[in-house]
């Protein structure tokens, strides 16, 4: 049973005591949003949207058109505004609050659930949002949302500034709109289309996916009620704003998703999402989804039902949800073990193993705006980038796969091998002996003497080494 909680957290650190009853120790974490337990300073979307906008439309653009002949110098000029910006460091401080709060809190449960979400709402890798914006979005509108409805979920990711930014809804207008009537589109022949991604994306992957049966025209009907839900911004001036309403873009007349019909306006979305997230076939998805992050690659519908039912039973309050897939999760413990995505891995080695990480607030703290970041404080995101899963980079909009087959090639085992060797760097010098180990194997572990065996008796001549024995055993990879 103990590798329930690497299975819906991230282990036993070998300065904690093992809770002796595993499934309140985990349902007790899901009640309330607790502040985030990072010491430093934390910055908000808003803030960093300022120097995504400087960089992507304001001194970099003047540098391409000014050295638009010298290749070599744009790229010299081009890589200290990196810096002048900050692009290179918010991305590690964004996962440094984030492995913060998965090693250091007193909620791994809730955290690891705040990371599931943040995947399940992806913004895959585009431009330059993932140093800005990413993981601001997350810690801004996925965590807060952690106990409230599915349904108030759905709806605060879907209107927030970094989603319509992502999926390019600001340039979605009504073809029947007022914008289409105006005089500049006839004169720059830019006539008033509607972009899809953003409705498409609502329905396959953020709702009821494609067993709904929905068709192409119930994708446009959506585009069309999302018509008007822009950003609001000045290329000109570098200003960025919130996200509004307008209903100058927005297509007038009645639209029809998925059967039913659908007045013009901007409360419309809000009831749209609310049919949607009571849709059987969302209850169903997102039931799968959680089976198959946390349990199976193939969950059952019996596995399944105890998720849907609380579901349905909760009006789709995502604590009911989340407290029902944990129930699961133990119930099925000894007959499931997935291996893990390597971020998850990542995390547990470090908490586990009781590895200086994350970068403490003092290092992250003594970066400088327009300086180079040491080689600590960019240490969070080039680990993950080493290791193949940058937690703000998926490269597709349904975010990096749960399936345990896309994370077992050759190349990406011989990277966690890699990074194994790597981390006897991070080891704390009184973490080197043979009781250390021992306590990481028997915390963890329910039959710790064939670990233990192999670990420290076969290999105790090569302590370098036992990083990359334990961290890689299969017991360890899977959970």
């Amino acid at each position: 049973m103990r590798n329930f909680f690497r299975k819906v957290g991230f282990g036993i650190g070998v300065n904690e005591e093992v809770p002796n009853d595993p499934l309140k120790w985990a349902l007790n974490q899901l009640d309330d949003i607790p502040q985030l337990s990072w010491k430093g300073n934390i910055y908000s979307e808003k803030e960093l949207r300022k120097h995504y906008r400087d960089w992507v439309y304001g001194d970099r653009k003047k540098l391409r058109i000014k050295y638009k002949n010298d290749k070599t110098l744009y790229k010299i000029k081009k890589d200290a505004l990196r810096h002048e910006t900050g692009q290179k460091f918010w991305e590690s401080l964004e996962i440094a609050i984030r492995h913060n709060e998965a090693i250091n809190s007193q909620h791994p449960v809730l955290a690891k659930l705040w990371m599931f979400w943040g995947n399940f709402f992806a913004i895959s890798e585009k431009d330059f949002l993932a140093n800005y914006s990413t993981g601001p979005y997350q810690r801004e509108i996925i965590r807060p949302n952690l106990n409230q409805t599915f349904e108030k979920m759905v709806y605060e990711v879907t209107t927030s500034w970094a989603m319509i930014h992502h999926l390019d809804n600001s340039e979605s207008a009504g073809p029947k709109s007022i914008t289409a009537r105006e005089d500049w589109r006839r004169r720059e022949k830019k006539p008033a289309t509607i972009n899809e991604n953003h409705a498409r994306e609502l329905l396959e992957l953020h709702t009821v996916s494609p067993k709904a049966g929905y068709t192409q025209e119930d994708v446009i009907q959506l585009a069309y009620v999302m018509t008007g839900w822009q950003q609001k911004w000045n290329k000109s001036q570098l200003e960025t704003g919130d996200v509004w309403f307008n209903s100058e873009y927005h297509q007038p007349g009645k639209k029809n998703v998925l059967g039913k019909d659908y007045k013009r306006g901007k409360k419309t979305l809000a009831i749209v999402i609310k049919d949607l997230v009571n849709h059987p076939n969302c209850r169903d998805f997102i039931a799968d989804r959680l089976c198959k992050f946390l349990i199976t690659d193939e969950p059952t519908r019996e596995m399944k039902q105890p998720i849907i039912d609380a579901f349905k039973n909760s009006d789709g309050h995502l604590t009911e949800i989340h407290k029902a897939a944990i129930k699961v999760a133990f119930n099925y413990n000894d007959k499931y073990k997935k291996f893990q995505t390597p971020e998850n891995w990542f995390i547990q080695l470090a908490k586990v193993g009781d590895l200086n990480w994350p970068p403490s607030p003092e290092i992250m703290e003594a970066y400088k705006l327009g300086s180079e970041p040491t080689r600590k404080q960019r240490s969070p995101e080039k680990i993950l980038k080493g290791i193949g899963h940058h937690p703000y980079r998926a490269k597709q909009p349904n975010g990096w796969s749960d399936n345990s087959e896309d994370w077992m090639s050759p190349e990406l085992l011989i990277r966690r091998l890699v990074f194994a060797r790597k981390s006897h760097s991070f080891t704390k010098p009184e973490n080197i002996s043979n009781e250390f180990y021992e306590k990481i194997i028997v915390k963890n572990f329910d039959q710790p003497k064939k670990i233990l065996d192999y670990v420290l008796k076969n290999m105790a001549h090569i302590k370098r080494e036992r990083n990359v024995i334990l961290f890689n055993h299969p017991e360890f990879l899977k959970a």
